[in-house]
C-alpha cells in the first residue's frame, strides 16, 4: 500500500517541482476521501478472509469425507466424524456441518446444483459414497462471516457477511485399479486361503485385534510356469518404482533376475511390522507365456501380511508359524489375507477380496 501512494505521488510532486512530503498526505487525504483506500482495504482484506474460510470449510469437507468414508468401510458410518474434522480444519476451531448424506444407512443425498461449492452428481447406484456439506460457523453460533470494511462502502452499511459453502465426496471399496506392490498371487491361493472369501485372518494391529491362527498362516512359492498347477504361488511382477506398479487388465512379469529393486525392504517391512500390504491377484489360468516373459490377467486386489520370506540373499523367520519355513532352493514368501483399509491410489470399483480403498472424488 505503501509503494502504491508513494508510486501516485511521485508524478504529482514532479509536477509541482518539489520533493516535499506534505504531497503524500494530501494525496492521502485525497484518497481516503473518495473511499479508494477503504475499497481496497474491502478487496485485499474481506474478499482474502473469504478466501481463506472457503478454503478451511474445503479442507474440512475433505477430511471430514475421508473419515466418515473409512469407518463406513471398517462397518460403522460414524458421520459425527465430519464435525471433528470440520473444526480441526478451521483457524477458530469451529466450522458448520449442515449435511451428511450418501449411500446405504447416510441417507440419500440431494441432486447437485452444480454450484463450484456443492458436490458431483451422486455416483451409479450400487456405489459406497459420502458427501460432506461443510458452511461457515463462528464462535459466536453465527452461519454469517463478518465483514471488516466492506460494511463501510457507500450504499452497503447494512452488510452483516456472507455464509460461506463447501462440500466434498468421497468413496469406499474395492479397488479395481490400485497401484500395489509387485508381488502377485494366484485367485486360486487366494480362494483356497480364505475359503474363497468367507474367512479372513484378524488384521492388523496386535492388540487390539487377537493374532491370527497358525494355521492362516499360508506359504507362496515362487512359480514361472504355467503348468506349476500349484495354487499356493506368486511371482514378481514388472515394476515402475520402488517394488510397485499401476495394475488394470494385462501386467508383465519381471524382466530381471532375482529380488526387483526394494521389494526385500517391502517384504521386511511388513513381516517386522506386520503391516499390509496391497498385492494384485491374478486370474487362474490367465498366464500366458513363461518365465520372464509372462503376462497374466488381474482378478482383483488382496490385503496380505508378511511372516516370513527366504528368497535368494532374504531370509527371514515366520514369526506366527516357524513351522512353515522354507528351505534350500525353495523361494518362498510367507504370510496370510485379511480385510484391509489399504492406503493406495486407484479407483473403487474392482472385485471384493479383502482389500479396500478410500478416495476422494468430488
Amino acid at each position: 500500500m505503501r509503494n502504491l501512494i508513494f508510486g501516485l505521488a511521485r508524478p504529482l510532486q514532479r509536477l509541482l517541482g518539489r520533493q516535499e512530503r506534505g504531497a503524500i498526505g494530501v494525496l492521502v487525504g485525497i484518497l481516503i476521501g473518495g473511499g479508494v483506500l477503504i475499497g481496497m482495504g474491502a478487496l485485499v482484506v474481506d474478499v482474502g478472509q473469504l478466501y481463506q474460510n472457503r478454503a478451511e470449510l474445503q479442507n474440512g469437507a475433505d477430511g471430514g469425507a475421508l473419515a466418515v468414508a473409512r469407518s463406513c468401510a471398517q462397518g460403522t458410518c460414524a458421520s459425527t466424524d465430519a464435525k471433528y474434522y470440520a473444526g480441526a480444519n478451521a483457524k477458530s476451531g469451529v466450522a458448520g456441518v449442515n449435511l451428511v448424506c450418501g449411500s446405504g444407512s447416510l441417507g440419500a443425498c440431494p441432486a447437485s446444483t452444480g454450484k463450484i461449492y456443492d458436490c458431483p452428481t451422486s455416483p451409479l447406484a450400487g456405489t459406497n459414497y459420502v458427501d460432506v456439506h461443510t458452511q461457515t460457523l463462528t464462535a459466536s453460533g453465527s452461519s454469517l462471516l463478518p465483514p471488516t470494511f466492506a460494511r463501510t462502502l457507500l450504499g452497503n452499511g447494512n452488510y452483516q457477511g456472507t455464509t460461506v459453502y463447501a462440500c466434498a465426496q468421497a468413496e469406499w471399496g474395492a479397488p479395481s485399479v490400485a497401484t500395489a506392490s509387485s508381488i502377485t498371487v494366484s485367485a486360486c491361493g487366494w480362494a483356497t486361503a480364505t475359503g474363497n472369501g468367507s474367512s479372513f485372518a484378524p488384521a492388523p494391529p496386535y492388540p487390539a485385534n487377537p493374532l491370527p491362527k497358525a494355521a492362516q498362516d499360508q506359504v507362496l512359492k515362487l512359480t514361472t510356469d504355467s503348468a506349476s498347477g500349484t495354487c499356493s504361488a506368486f511371482n514378481w511382477t514388472a515394476q515402475t518404482s520402488g517394488c510397485s506398479a499401476s495394475f488394470s487388465g494385462n501386467f508383465a512379469a519381471y524382466s530381471g533376475t532375482g529380488v526387483p529393486t526394494n521389494c526385500a525392504s517391502v517384504l521386511s517391512s511388513s513381516q517386522t511390522h506386520k503391516t499390509v500390504i496391497l498385492v494384485p491377484v491374478y486370474t487362474d489360468g490367465s498366464m500366458c507365456g513363461q518365465g520372464q516373459s509372462a503376462t497374466y490377467m488381474l482378478e482383483g486386489f488382496a490385503a496380505f501380511v508378511v511372516t516370513g520370506y527366504h528368497l535368494p540373499g532374504y531370509t527371514a523367520s515366520d514369526w506366527l508359524n516357524s513351522a512353515n519355513n522354507c528351505t534350500g532352493s525353495a523361494e518362498c514368501i510367507n504370510g496370510y489375507f485379511t480385510q484391509a483399509i489399504v492406503p493406495a491410489a486407484g479407483t473403487v470399483g474392482g472385485q471384493a477380496m479383502g482389500a479396500s480403498i478410500v478416495q476422494l472424488t468430488g
